[in-house]
């Protein structure tokens, strides 16, 4: 056996096997990692560690290979936490590539989630305004109360107002300045791993680490701060209107500059052709930074105007424009929601194969992000007035949140509700079933149970009835986002100068009191749920234990490379995916046989890589995987990118050396081609007919001798140490060196295995 033959550049003896593993969402196991003290490739992001080579005889693998890529999604505490604040945009990504199997769809879903993307990024600049402008330079500055105590503010008191509100103006362009500054720092840890050649698959699939996105995200980014910049133009200039002496010429001027920035800036994204053509193209590039210049220039223009203003403004109210900007651009929102849908359920184009639930994905998600980055923006702002306000005294006019905002906890209150009402209806309606078929699972794997195990039964029942329970996600995904668009729609409402409490105790007959409880009692949802994901992204970096099950959702919607909005965090496919099929091909270059197993995430990232290689490389690759959500998540969320056209394709470059394992009471991974119960007619025929193996959990229902306690439930645990996962391993190295060609190097076709 060679075990540093790929480090020091020798070639390996023949038929020797090297098994790289690929972890799941959280960092590989303490006693794998044990195994891997030495580092042989990759940085302190992610990199192949090599194991210690084992003593087994020729059925087992002689090396074994860790890759980590844990620290890629997530890595530092702060860039965790940001991703955190970033989940508005980074579901608007996802939701480009929640497109149906429908090919003519493409472009129309790209356009409308981008465009959708611009106002996340307005509502971005908007709460900065709302913030600094509106509840600060323009109430807080304005009223003796507010300023009483405050000396961070008092200093600008008695200013005029067109100091006041260039002073303060600072603020959303710094925060619009931090953003940019962020956007472009993460991408660089990526930007040199390429895949080691083209790809040979014509699947969609293989596109993910083939294409370098920053050219793309380069020319959005430079759209995205020329939008951000115009929005705090069009707020500065919507207050120079209420002026005493009206709208000077210039500042008419001004705002029809900013109006064909921010319509240049929608023209651009609703035509992916001119920012998504040929990457060396400068002259694109040109265009977005010069469209970006323009914008901050006219930027600088704007606030010398401001700044230049009389000083007898007509204050009362809140900042002028700025209650009505909010309330076009939630109703902005629910068009966009709706045109989406409409878009999704076109027929034309449609692959066979997908069941039309599924198209529900792209607006599902879209509506989530423009759901959450709302009630983010509304929750900030109201509690900034809070603050404001507490030393206002009787009789002293409040300092008043925009009344949209409202509205928007409302909302979002209501869908929390309803959707929580509905998941426990749910839950209560299905239960017998989902009992039922584990009963029927148990009655099967544990014909005859010893009368001490009926404690354990029950607890095994429970487990394969909440592993079903992830059968009514999608469902409940979409009635949560149907409601977010309901909610996005009601907002405008708002233009006729109702507020909540009175519209719905006047149509509905619920007490206004009551529904003042509710957006009270959505406001501190709104709190709680912020609060919520920061102390889960400490614990999801520090313990990763907690991540392997928070983390799930999150590296799922990171998969995938940004295409929608340029301020997500980035695709940590874009360099796993070339980095596995770079060492794959060089391992056999050296002559080294692979089996890569995938655990969870780990079997997408492996998917992804098998449509990478090459075929005279794929030809000596066998695939284990195991608690894999292809089907389970990935085909339902994803149907265009995982279908199973892409599952054939995959097995088919290795051969259908191809097995995968998987529990009943795994509520993430599953089988992917047939569930083989024997109770039920096979789903699939051929070879993908020998790729799933179900194995009974836990593996008795008793102590053994020599134990004190039953063998564990394992659900979605990794199953390197099972005895199964060992077998299905020695099986793949039978298997691959019957088909292994004579000789390293050798490219000639594999023997029949």
């Amino acid at each position: 056996m060679s075990t540093g033959s790929t480090a020091t550049g020798g070639l390996a003896p023949p038929e020797d096997v090297v098994e790289l593993r690929v972890h799941g969402v959280s960092t590989p196991a303490a006693e794998q990692m044990a195994q891997t003290p030495v580092q042989v490739a990759g940085d302190r992001n992610a990199g192949f560690y090599r194991a210690r080579p084992s003593c087994a005889g020729t059925d087992r693998t002689d090396t074994v290979e860790v890759y980590r890529w844990s620290d890629l999604p997530s890595g530092t505490m702060i860039r965790t936490l940001s991703m955190v604040f970033l989940l508005p945009f980074t579901l608007l990504n996802v939701a480009v590539w929640m497109r149906p199997g429908n090919p003519g769809t493409d472009a129309a879903v790209r356009a409308l989630c981008r465009v959708l993307g611009l106002t996340l990024t307005a509502l971005y600049v908007l709460t900065a305004v709302g913030v600094a402008l509106d509840l600060t330079a323009w109430q807080c500055m304005s009223s003796p109360d507010c300023l009483s105590g405050r000396s961070w503010l008092s200093w600008l008191g008695g200013r005029p107002t067109g100091l006041r509100l260039t002073a303060l103006a600072a603020v959303p362009a710094a925060a619009i300045a931090l953003i940019w500054w962020a956007s472009t720092r993460p991408g660089r840890t990526f930007n040199a791993f390429r895949p080691p050649e083209s790809t040979r698959s014509g699947h969609p699939l293989s596109t993910v680490g083939q294409w370098d996105a920053e050219p793309l995200m380069g020319r959005l980014r430079s759209i995205h701060i020329a939008a951000a910049f115009a929005t705090l133009d069009a707020s500065l200039l919507a207050a120079r209107t209420a002026h005493a002496q009206g709208p000077a010429p210039a500042t008419i001027v001004l705002t029809v500059a900013t109006g064909a920035v921010l319509a240049t800036c929608v023209v651009l994204v609703c035509t992916p052709p001119l920012i998504e053509r040929d990457p060396t193209d400068p002259r694109l590039d040109g265009i977005a930074r010069a469209l970006r210049t323009t914008a901050i220039g006219l930027t600088i223009v704007v606030v010398v105007d401001v700044l230049a203003a009389p000083a007898d403004w007509r204050e009362e109210g809140g900042l002028p424009g700025y209650a009505p900007t909010l309330t076009w651009l939630f109703g902005a929102h629910a068009v966009l929601l709706a045109a989406l849908v409409s878009v999704t359920l076109r027929p034309r184009g449609q692959r066979s194969g997908h069941r039309r639930p599924r198209y529900f994905g792209a607006p599902a998600a879209a509506a989530a992000g423009a759901g959450i980055a709302v009630a983010f923006s509304a929750e900030l702002v109201r509690r900034v007035a809070d603050l404001l306000d507490r030393n206002a005294s009787a009789g002293q006019v409040a300092i008043r949140p925009p009344p949209a905002f409202t509205w928007a906890i409302y909302g979002f209150f209501r869908a929390v509700l309803i959707t929580l009402v509905v998941a426990g209806l749910v839950v209560l309606l299905t239960r017998r079933g989902r009992t039922r078929a584990a009963t029927a699972i148990l009655a099967r794997d544990f014909p005859n149970p010893p009368p001490e195990a009926v404690a354990r039964l029950r607890q095994v029942r429970q487990a394969i009835a909440r592993a079903r329970s992830t059968e009514w996600l999608p469902p409940l995904v979409v009635v949560y986002a149907g409601l977010g668009g309901l909610g996005a729609a009601t907002t405008v409402i708002d233009l006729l100068g109702e507020h909540p409490g009175d519209v719905i105790q006047r149509y509905a007959q619920v007490p206004a009191g009551l529904i003042e409880f509710g957006i009270g009692l959505g406001s501190q949802l709104i709190s709680a749920t912020v609060l919520g994901l920061v102390i889960g992204g400490i614990f999801a970096y520090r313990t990763p234990g907690f991540r392997r099950h928070v983390g799930v959702l999150w590296d799922l919607a990171t998969f995938w490379p940004r295409a929608a909005h340029p301020f997500a965090p980035p695709c940590y496919a874009e360099r796993a995916v070339p980095e596995l099929a770079r060492r794959i091909t060089y391992l056999i270059s050296r002559g080294h046989l692979v089996v890569i197993t995938g655990y969870s995430q780990g079997s997408v990232l492996v998917a992804a890589t098998i449509l990478q290689l090459a075929p005279r490389v794929s030809d000596r690759v066998a695939l284990l995987t195991h608690g894999s959500p292809l089907r389970r998540l990935y085909a339902r969320f994803f149907p265009a990118y995982f279908d199973d056209d892409m599952l054939h394709e995959v097995g088919d470059r290795v051969g259908w050396r191809w097995v995968n394992l998987w529990r009943d009471t795994d509520p993430i991974g599953s089988w992917t081609f047939s569930d083989h119960r024997p109770d039920t007619p096979p789903t699939s025929s051929g070879p993908s007919a020998t790729v799933d193996r179900r194995l009974p959990d836990p593996a008795g229902l008793v102590a053994p001798p020599g134990d004190s306690v039953p063998p564990p439930i394992k659900g979605h645990s990794p199953g390197e140490s099972d005895e199964a996962f060992v077998a299905a391993t020695r099986e793949l190295v039978v298997r691959l060196r019957a088909g292994q060609p004579t000789g390293p190097g050798d490219d000639s076709p594999p023997t029949p295995s």
